[in-house]
């Protein structure tokens, strides 16, 4: 029986197909057992292996055969039922990842966007409760900045002089700090603010425009917007509230197969960040 190369398991009438490899992962698992007819629990009927369990929880536990890696759904709440299940099945590296649920359960994330507008110049800080995103947003923004005269105000862009870039202001890991606009000195010269927010290639100068470009880009990121109020009524600082579900840590189980072992797998924990 463990000579063959595809395997079907009925799981509480759910129906799966799978390869006698995947199931032998973990040689000492009832699943494994179950190919050599060592496990009662295991029925063999008209060519396929039926056990009398949930049958919707088995499908993460297939999952995690083929991948050797936890990935449940944000909406996953049965955390102790499917630890019970991976227990049965005698996958205990599996039951071991599932016991650490706060590291598995996905997150609420918060982020702010913090705008001023003050004459010719706009200012923006943004506040995040995750540290990554706020390091991932700080990439795609570049401000850029360059100094021009009065008279050449009104010439095509293309024709000014080349920009610098300039770093964002991280006044700490969760927020960061620019601004957009012109800025008048001394005599007949100003000093010009451009922002591009990748992937658009655009350099936008006018406050209103880069904050459009910022929350759409937040949006398209998997942020909702959930309030837009003013902060400070004398100033006029608007704040926009986004936040969205962060999956928690994707945990991963190395196998490692080593001589003198009889087969027997070795299980070793290591933690693997997911996105969004």
């Amino acid at each position: 029986m463990s000579n063959r190369e595809l395997v079907v398991l009925s799981v509480g009438g759910v129906r799966f197909v799978t390869r006698a490899s995947t199931l032998q992962q973990f040689p000492e698992s009832r699943l494994a057992r179950m190919l050599n007819d060592d496990d009662r629990e295991f029925k063999l009927v008209n060519g396929e292996f039926f056990v009398d369990r949930d049958g919707t929880l088995f499908s993460y536990i297939m999952d995690f055969l083929r991948t050797l890696q936890v990935s449940l759904p944000t909406d996953f709440s049965d955390y102790q039922r499917l630890q019970r299940e991976a227990e049965f099945y005698g996958l205990y590296p599996l039951a071991d990842l599932l016991s650490q649920e706060h590291l598995l359960k996905p997150r609420l994330e918060i982020l702010e966007v913090h705008f001023f507008l003050q004459e010719m110049l706009s200012f923006f800080r943004i506040f995040g409760s995750c540290s990554t995103t706020v390091e991932t947003l700080a990439e795609q923004i570049t401000v850029f900045t360059g100094q021009q005269s009065r008279q050449s105000w009104n010439t095509p862009f293309p024709s000014q002089k080349p920009l610098i870039p300039l770093p964002l202001e991280r006044p700490s890991h969760h927020d960061m700090a620019f601004q957009c606009g012109t800025d008048y000195s001394a005599g007949d010269q100003f000093v010009a603010r451009y922002v591009s927010i990748k992937p658009d290639n655009r350099k936008l100068i006018n406050g209103t425009n880069v904050l459009g470009l910022l929350l759409d880009t937040l949006l398209k990121d998997g942020f909702r917007l959930i309030s837009t109020k003013t902060v400070s009524s004398e100033e006029k600082i608007k704040c926009y509230s986004f936040e969205r579900m962060k999956r928690g840590a994707g945990l991963t189980v190395t196998v490692n197969q080593t001589p003198g072992s009889s087969g027997v797998a070795q299980a070793k924990r290591s933690q693997v960040q997911k996105g969004k």
